[in-house]
């Protein structure tokens, strides 16, 4: 019987001194801040570690997690400046340094972060436009956390950072805004075929004035050339004309004809005159014989140099293709050309000119010659 009290009681001493050093032994994990209490009053904040208390007189009535934390709050509706609801969500980053403060000045820190958030964001919503909300994020998360830091403060917490993670209109003002942006696409893309086109056309209309500037520049060259090319034809015919003009002139004047030649000549020429397709009926004037005769006195009256060319033509001499004289090559023409007049139609009333001065006896007079 007193064995089993003893075992009783020991027992019970044991218990009791598990409970005793439960409560002077205190273990507060890392990052973490222990609030103690003694008989209902703050006492100490234990750190990080082993800590001793009094039992029975110090409790440690809270531990507080000194790490960052990041809370989510549920979408809000915030009425912006034109009137229209929008939903906007948070999301806080936020810490506390002071464990005292954050315990004993507030009772629910988070319920008054989400709080305070709510009330500053409908603060800041409410004055600006839909647009505006919507294109600045990063102006609205700065005085949000701009205004939760400076409340805060006091509780002994500091907010990191304040980011909103969605702004959120309604359905029908959605669709306005696809609408408007499927409009400004139709029009940037309208635009840009229109600049497409309009260069394509600047393009086209460059190659086409190119093109017809190229081809006048050819045609230019073309009948310059061609006109060059007649010019010169030209001249070189006229100074074929002119040297033969001058052979045979020399060739008659060095052959002294007389009237009978000329008027063999004469009817050598008249078959040829009847040989045209129309010339059904040749008549031969009466007057011919005199013509002839007349003609043959004329002509017969030439003295031996007939003011025919000057100069001596070398008919064993090739012809060349000298560069082409204008001034030259028209002088020589137009002299050739009076001179054949001169021959050709001398005046009868008018006596014959003298022959040159010259110290060779005359040549004698053909027979037959007026």
């Amino acid at each position: 019987m007193f064995a089993s009290a003893v075992t009783i009681v020991l027992v019970l001493v044991a218990i009791l001194v598990i409970v005793i050093v439960s409560m002077t032994v205190k273990i507060v994990p890392q990052a973490r801040a222990g609030i103690v209490e003694r008989f209902g009053k703050y006492r100490a904040t234990l750190s990080a570690g082993l800590n001793i208390v009094m039992p029975f007189i110090d409790k440690l009535r809270y531990k507080i997690d000194l790490r960052e934390q990041v809370v989510s709050f549920p979408p809000q509706p915030v009425i912006t400046e034109d009137n229209l609801v929008v939903s906007i969500d948070t999301v806080i980053y936020f810490q506390v340094t002071d464990p005292v403060s954050a315990t004993y000045e507030i009772a629910n820190y988070i319920q008054a972060i989400e709080q305070l958030t709510m009330t500053t964001l409908r603060n800041i919503i409410g004055g600006m436009s839909l647009e505006h909300a919507l294109t600045s994020r990063d102006q609205i998360n700065s005085g949000l956390r701009g205004e939760l830091d400076g409340a805060t403060g006091k509780w002994g917490i500091r907010v990191n950072r304040v980011e909103l993670k969605g702004i959120d209109p309604p359905p029908s003002i959605i669709d306005a805004m696809e609408q408007q942006m499927r409009a400004e696409r139709n029009k940037r893309a309208a635009i840009l075929t229109a600049e497409g086109e309009r260069q394509s056309a600047i393009l086209t209309a460059e190659g086409l004035k190119q093109s017809k500037i190229l081809t006048a520049e050819g045609e230019r060259q073309a009948q310059i050339l061609t006109a060059q090319a007649d010019r010169q034809a030209q001249i070189l015919r006229a100074q074929g004309e002119a040297q033969a003009i001058q052979t045979v002139f020399q060739a008659i004047h060095d052959g002294n004809p007389d009237q009978k030649l000329l008027s063999y000549q004469y009817l050598q020429m008249l078959p040829k005159i009847a040989e045209g397709e129309n010339a059904t009926t040749w008549i031969i004037p009466a007057e011919l014989t005199k013509a002839l005769g007349t003609l043959g006195g004329t002509i017969g009256s030439i003295p031996l140099d007939g003011g025919g060319s000057k100069t001596r033509v070398d008919f064993d001499a090739p012809v060349q293709d000298d560069e082409v004289n204008e001034a030259e090559t028209a002088e020589a023409v137009e002299s050739a050309l009076q001179a054949a007049k001169a021959a050709e139609s001398p005046s009868i009333s008018e006596p014959p000119p003298p022959p040159p001065a010259s110290d060779a006896p005359a040549a004698p007079e053909e027979p037959g010659q007026a």
